[in-house]
C-alpha cells in the first residue's frame, strides 16, 4: 500500500502532521476524521529510491525486539486487542525495516493467521525459539506471560553476549595495533636506519640484520602478504560455512586452553536458559531440544543436543544421554537428573543457568585480568625488540669510538 503524508489541525486547533500507510487518499481522510483531525494537506509520499535495496536498510537489533516484546506484553496484559497493539507498536517504530515487518505481521494476523505463523515468515527477526514460544503462549492462552519471559530471556542472552564481546575486544585491538605498528616500522622506519648503516660499511649485528631482511621482504612483497592475509581469512570463512568445517573449528575452539573453558560455560548457560524457558512456557521437550540445538551457535553442542533428543524419542531419560555426549559437565547432568526425578526440570535448568551466568562473569574477569599483562609483554617484546635491534649498531659504534 502507498504511504501518505498529511498536515492538519486537531479539535483544539493544534497543528499536527504525520505519515500513514493506506489504500488511497479517501481512506486517509476517513482515518483522520476518526482521530478528529481536519486535514489541510494529504498527498502520497515520494518513493525512496533505496527502499527496496536491503543494503541501505537498517538492521533490526536485539534491543528493538526486546523493547517490542515488553511493550506488546504490557498492551495484551492491559486488555488491548492483538491487532491494535501491533498497529500502535508498528507505527511508533523508528527502525524502518522493523516497521515494515510489523506491518506485514499485523496484516497477516488481520487476515486470520496466528501471531506465531506470521512471525515465522520473518526468521531474520524472530527465530525458531521466539516463534515456538509465541505458539505455546497462544495455545495456552498466556501470551502476555510468554512475551514477558521472552523479553527477560533475551535481555539475559544479550548481557551474556556483551560480556564475551567485551572480553575479546581488548586483545583483538591490541594485536591489530601491534601488527600495524610493526608494519609501519618495517616499511617506513627501518629503511631509514638501513641507509644510515650502509654508510658505515661495517657488518651489522645478527638481530639488526634479521630486522633489515624482514623489512626488505615486507617492502618487496607487501601486496602479496596482504593478499595472502585476505585469502586466509576468506578461506576460513568458506570452510566455516560448510558443515564439516564448522564442526571441526567449533571443536577446536572448545579445546583451546582458556577460551575453550569460557565458551563451554557460555554454551551450558545458554542451553540451560533456553531449554528451561521453553519448558516453563509449555513447549514439548522434544520440540524444545530441537530448537535449543539449532540456536546453540556451536556445531559440537548442536550435535550433542540432537543425540539427546533422539535418545528421549526412544524412551530414555534426558540425563543419561546428556552424560554420554561428554560435552556437559558432570554437575549439570546430576542437577538435571535431580530436576527430572522431582518433576521440576524447568526450575532446575533456570538454577543451572543462573549458576553458569555467574561462572561466565568470573571467567571473563579472570580472562581480562590475565590478558592485560600478556598483551603488555607481547607489545613490549615485539616493538621493543625492533627498537633495540635498530640501535645495536649505534651502541657498537659508540663502544668502538670509546
Amino acid at each position: 500500500m502507498p504511504v501518505f503524508v498529511w498536515k492538519g489541525k486537531n479539535s483544539y486547533g493544534e497543528k499536527r502532521k504525520g505519515k500513514v500507510e493506506l489504500a488511497n487518499e479517501a481512506a486517509v481522510k476517513a482515518h483522520l476524521k476518526k482521530l478528529r483531525i481536519t486535514p489541510s494537506m494529504v498527498k502520497e509520499a515520494p518513493k525512496d529510491v533505496f527502499a527496496d535495496i536491503a543494503l541501505f536498510q537498517p538492521k533490526v537489533t536485539g534491543k528493538d525486539v526486546v523493547i517490542f516484546t515488553r511493550q506488546l506484553s504490557t498492551m495484551i496484559d492491559a486488555g488491548l486487542p492483538l491487532v491494535q497493539s501491533l498497529e500502535i507498536l508498528g507505527e511508533q517504530q523508528d527502525n524502518i525495516t522493523f516497521k515494515k515487518k510489523l506491518r506485514e505481521i499485523r496484516s497477516d494476523v488481520e487476515t486470520g493467521s496466528t501471531l506465531a505463523d506470521a512471525m515465522k515468515k520473518h526468521p531474520d527477526v524472530f527465530d525458531n525459539l521466539f516463534s515456538n514460544m509465541i505458539e505455546a503462549g497462544e495455545i495456552g492462552g498466556i501470551l502476555d506471560t510468554i512475551l514477558n519471559r521472552l523479553a527477560l530471556f533475551m535481555e539475559k542472552s544479550m548481557a551474556l553476549k556483551k560480556k564475551i564481546k567485551g572480553a575479546m575486544t581488548y586483545p583483538v585491538i591490541c594485536i591489530c595495533i601491534s601488527f600495524v605498528v610493526m608494519a609501519v616500522m618495517l616499511i617506513f622506519v627501518v629503511p631509514v636506519f638501513q641507509e644510515m648503516f650502509a654508510e658505515f660499511g661495517s657488518a651489522l649485528p645478527a638481530p639488526t640484520q634479521m630486522v633489515v631482511d624482514m623489512s626488505e621482504f615486507a617492502k618487496g612483497n607487501f601486496h602479496f602478504i596482504l593478499a595472502a592475509l585476505f585469502a586466509v581469512i576468506y578461506g576460513i570463512k568458506k570452510i566455516y560455512k560448510t558443515e564439516k568445517g564448522q564442526t571441526k573449528i567449533d571443536a577446536l575452539l572448545l579445546k583451546m586452553p582458556i577460551v575453550g573453558s569460557l565458551l563451554r560455560r557460555v554454551a551450558v548457560a545458554k542451553f540451560s536458559r533456553t531449554l528451561g524457558t521453553m519448558l516453563q512456557s509449555g513447549v514439548p521437550i522434544l520440540e524444545s531440544l530441537n530448537v535449543v540445538a539449532r540456536t546453540s551457535g556451536n556445531k559440537v553442542i548442536e550435535g550433542a543436543v540432537f543425540r539427546v533428543a533422539d535418545a528421549i524419542q526412544e524412551g530414555r531419560a534426558i540425563s543419561e544421554p546428556l552424560e554420554e555426549t561428554g560435552v556437559f559437565p558432570g554437575m549439570v547432568v546430576q542437577m538435571i537428573n535431580v530436576g527430572e526425578s522431582t518433576g521440576a526440570l524447568d526450575v532446575m535448568l533456570s538454577k543451572i543457568a543462573d549458576f553458569y551466568d555467574e561462572e561466565v562473569d568470573q571467567a571473563v574477569e579472570n580472562l581480562t585480568a590475565a590478558i592485560e599483562p600478556l598483551m603488555m609483554v607481547f607489545l613490549g617484546g615485539m616493538i621493543g625488540g625492533l627498537v633495540i635491534a635498530m640501535y645495536l649498531p649505534i651502541f657498537s659504534m659508540a663502544s668502538a669510538i670509546g
